[in-house]
């Protein structure tokens, strides 16, 4: 269901959302949480279709604010949709235009809900400081997307490291958690020796790709670098160096799986699913308390990362990166292996032979069966 509601204010607002609660039933009850959305006009809806998204996982109200044509007479134009247009959440849309488009604080507060968490949420680009941001300064937790700006990626994470706040975190860190968590697996077996150097292979569009690289100079504290891919390719490859060998996970272009290879053991194809913006934020809210991690990579990791460019295909020619190409004819050859052994086991188990005894067993338990039920029709 959605609701219009021209040129009106937010005390009109409220009232329509309790006679609608009145009407469906025990609407905005057990909501964990108040997300605030703060959108252009024109990503208004996909905004608000990731939002309803994420809060299947978390019921929430989602305020979304629309900044609109700051010129002319203030006007606040409300919307409010619930039911099978807002998800596990009730979404209410309000429109700024003229000079009330600056002041989203004052408009958002009459229709938070008491006692609940604020989480605020940028899809686009962020301010300055978010948690100065007179909105922002609300939450307890602020989400930007370093992705989804106008500005070079590196530099709004810089932007964003000099302006951090406990609370702060970015769409972007939740891209590589799979990223994460493979390469910690792989460094949480033997032999447990330093890393002497990493290589992160990554499109220069992609802050993923950075933040990946500052987490590793954070917690391994050795030399990390970026080599350039071609932009819209997002991270391709991470190396990690040390005295056995090299402990390579490579994501081919396009794919969901991914390589990961190390001394002294089988290569292995393992799942890394491209994860949605939806997925991204209903993980970011899961936690309402500060995130050291995303701090660390982002206000000193960050920081630690070489400076020094280079292509990816430099970085391979040179032997600091490993090869896409290859890793992905070994996805190749290890799924014809699995296939293989697949089919060899339906043949044995076609060729096993048949328990005589147990096939006799059987046959005369049907006859049997089959005999009592005709004495009984007789």
């Amino acid at each position: 269901m959605i609701v219009d509601l021209p040129n009106t204010s937010t005390a009109a607002v409220s009232k329509r959302l309790v006679q609608l609660r009145a009407d469906t039933g025990a609407m905005a009850l057990s909501r964990v949480l108040t997300l605030v959305v703060v959108v252009a006009d024109d990503a208004a809806e996909e905004a608000i279709a990731v939002a309803n998204d994420a809060s299947r996982q978390h019921p929430c109200r989602i305020i979304v604010v629309v900044t609109g044509n700051k010129r002319g007479t203030a006007r606040l134009d409300g919307q409010i949709r619930v039911g099978g247009d807002a998800g596990a959440s009730e979404v209410v849309v309000l429109r700024l235009y003229g000079p009330l488009a600056t002041h989203g604080r004052a408009v958002v507060t009459p229709l938070l809900l008491a006692d609940s968490p604020i989480v605020v949420w940028w899809p686009q680009d962020p301010p300055r400081d978010p948690a100065a941001d007179p909105v922002g300064a609300m939450g307890q937790r602020r989400i930007t997307d370093s992705a989804r700006t106008s500005t070079a990626p590196r530099t709004v994470l810089k932007r964003l490291a000099s302006a951090y706040r406990p609370g702060d975190t970015d769409l972007a860190w939740s891209r590589v958690t799979h990223w994460r968590a493979l390469l910690a697996a792989a460094l949480d077996q033997p032999p447990y020796e330093p890393l002497t150097e990493a290589t992160v292979v990554a499109a220069p569009d992609s802050p993923s790709g950075f933040l990946l690289a500052g987490w590793l100079a954070a917690q391994l504290r050795c030399p990390v670098s970026v080599a350039r891919s071609r932009n819209g390719t997002g991270i391709i490859s991470v190396r990690l160096e040390r005295a056995s060998g090299t402990v390579d996970l490579v994501r081919p272009e396009d794919g969901d799986s991914s390589v990961l290879s190390q001394p002294g053991q089988p290569d292995r194809t393992l799942a890394l699913p491209h994860r949605g913006d939806a997925e991204c934020l209903a993980d970011e809210l899961r936690r309402l308390d500060p995130d050291e991690v995303y701090e660390d990579a982002l206000t000193t990791g960050l920081g630690a990362v070489s400076g020094r460019s280079r292509t990816a295909t430099e970085a391979i020619k040179a032997g600091e990166a490993p090869s896409p190409a290859e890793a992905a004819r070994t996805t190749q050859r290890l799924r014809r292996s699995a296939r293989a052994a697949g089919s060899s086991a339906m043949v044995e188990k076609m060729d096993m032979p048949e328990d005589a005894a147990s096939t006799e067993s059987v046959q005369q338990a049907a006859a049997d069966r089959l005999s009592e039920i005709r004495e009984r029709r007789s």
